[in-house]
């Protein structure tokens, strides 16, 4: 069966089936779906959430669903410590859609034109305190080039801003905004196709950072390791999702502008309101029973699935610059963060591989660290430690002023003045090389157990659980030895604890206060009774 949302929600369920939870009660789509979210955020957890009854609304929503790594890792087939790399290698393998016909397309099921094609019948969110209304935060849009025709595919933030307008914001510098740029130019309305809900493999297709237009699907299906099925959209030419679960179609007015925001950006910060481009919405197209897909935007679900895309491209462009390349973490909260591990083999290969990432992702990045291929780029302790112990500041810190263009998302990529107004500013990058010298100079090796050691434990087979009856030790019987640390008469004692180290004849409790029992019991202890204490202690064999 062609994998999708539901496929992926499904797999979710049987092979991490205490990460994803019904609610069980109905929720209004103000605050009441990321309220269940963010309750769970506290407790550190952050499963996916399935809600059947939104209030005012036929339709269930999803949310959290790409909250975590390994349920990422669960969409490319993989594990978290592989997941990187088969997604760098993928983004080099892509595979073609393949169009299928209208009639066997889900998508297809509901078709709402004219003024029937109301956002009303979607359950929209709204995310955060400040937020200016309900947003779409899961969705991608599809456009295409007016000049070379390439269908163009990219994630941007969109605010309901009545029943049948949708905002839209196109970040500067992405494709996105330069092919509506060209609408504008030419005077030109234009087409947009808006996609929610589909396999995630497909919407992190759509965020990847790709050379040129288009190319977000064939690096979909090669994520997913089968074609994407895609279908014409009713009001143009535009290619959609087959197996989606939500398809609204529409046109941007060239030059018209509606005041958008201000929204809750993945920084954790809230953006501005002002004029931005908007959408017409003139048709909406869905599965009979279909289920509104979100992202809780400006949480750790909004950083983990961004950040996969941008480490999986950041792995192609190093891995061409340095070969030995061995890991990328883009940290979930903190994506202005890049940590690489290599091999190292000489001393130039440090500021390839920082210079190949930053490009990559320019407007974001601040701070790239490199590291030995013996740090786990996951453990951020570890990434930490190499800092402290591998990194000269004085030559091994390279700070790179006016690298990002000014603006943007980051609200450190502004300049606060004291009368309340604001300027954008350039960012400067820093470059932390916390490696070891290159071969042949020799290092202080790690303080680590033998791996073929460790490999040999299996702690399911040797591991119970542990009681106080562990502790609990034999008391001394007159006749016993004590141990030979306590064999010294102790001053401090009741004088018949000394008698009773000499091993009186008769009843040696008759001769001592309780107190003193007491104290002899607590201090003096004997082999025998000590082995025997520890019989029920968890053992390794």
């Amino acid at each position: 069966m062609p994998k999708d949302l539901r496929t992926f929600i499904e797999e979710v369920a049987e092979r991490y089936p205490n990460e994803i939870k019904i609610v069980d009660k109905e929720v209004e789509p103000k605050f009441g779906i990321t309220a269940v979210a963010a309750r769970f955020e506290q407790e550190g957890k952050h499963p996916a959430l399935f809600f059947p009854k939104v209030r005012n609304s036929r339709l269930p929503a999803v949310i959290n669903l790409s909250a975590t790594y390994e349920r990422l890792a669960l969409s490319l087939g993989t594990t978290v410590a592989q997941m990187v790399r088969l997604y760098g290698e993928r983004q080099t393998t892509p595979i073609n859609p393949v169009m299928v016909d209208t009639a066997t397309a889900p998508v297809k099921n509901v078709v709402l034109k004219g003024a029937d094609a109301t956002l009303d019948v979607l359950p929209i969110p709204t995310h955060n305190a400040l937020d200016a209304g309900p947003y779409l935060t899961g969705a991608f849009l599809v456009c295409r080039d007016s000049d070379s025709g390439i269908a163009n595919v990219g994630l941007y933030r969109h605010q309901r801003q009545g029943p049948h307008q949708l905002g839209v914001w196109f970040i500067k510098g992405h494709h996105g905004a330069y092919i509506h740029q060209k609408y504008e130019d030419k005077g030109q309305d234009m087409p947009v196709a808006i996609v929610i809900g589909h396999h995630p493999a497909v919407v992190m297709g759509s965020i990847s950072r790709l050379p040129g237009y288009g190319g977000e699907y064939e690096e979909a299906g090669s994520l997913m390791q089968e074609p994407v099925e895609l279908v014409k959209a009713e009001l143009s030419d535009l290619p959609v999702p087959a197996r989606a679960e939500i398809v609204i179609e529409g046109v941007i007015p060239a030059n018209a502008r509606a005041d958008e925001g201000p929204f809750a950006e993945w920084p954790g910060h809230y953006t501005e309101s002002g004029p931005k481009p908007y959408i017409n919405v003139q048709c909406i197209t869905m599965r009979r029973d279909a289920i509104f897909y979100d992202v809780f935007a400006g949480h750790r679900e909004h950083l983990v699935l961004g950040s996969l895309p941008r480490m999986g491209s950041v792995y192609r462009r190093v891995k061409q610059a340095v070969p030995g390349l061995v890991n990328v973490n883009v940290p979930a909260h903190v994506r202005m963060h890049c940590y690489i591990s290599y091999k190292k083999t000489n001393e130039t290969e440090a500021k390839k591989a920082a210079f190949a990432a930053l490009l990559t992702e320019p407007e974001n990045f601040k701070t790239i660290v490199l590291v030995d291929d013996d740090i786990d780029v996951f453990n951020e302790p570890e990434v930490m430690w190499a800092i402290g112990t591998r990194c000269h500041a004085e030559k091994d810190i390279l700070l790179i002023p006016d690298w990002s263009n000014p603006g943007g998302l980051n609200p450190a990529a502004y300049e606060y003045f004291p009368d309340g107004t604001k300027a954008a500013r350039p960012m400067t990058a820093m470059v932390i090389d916390a490696t070891k010298p290159a071969p042949p100079a020799k290092y202080p090796p790690r303080a680590l157990v033998p791996d073929d050691a460790v490999g040999e434990v299996d702690l399911e087979q040797i591991i119970k659980p542990f009681t106080a009856h562990a502790l609990t030790t034999k008391r001394m019987t007159p006749s016993s030895a004590p141990l030979p640390f306590l064999r010294s008469p102790r001053r401090s004692f009741d004088h018949s604890i000394a008698s009773y180290r000499r091993e009186p004849k008769g009843d040696a409790s008759a001769s001592t206060s309780p107190s003193a029992q007491r104290m002899a019991s607590t201090y003096i202890v004997d082999r025998a009774g000590l082995s025997q204490s520890f019989a029920s202690c968890p053992r390794i064999e």
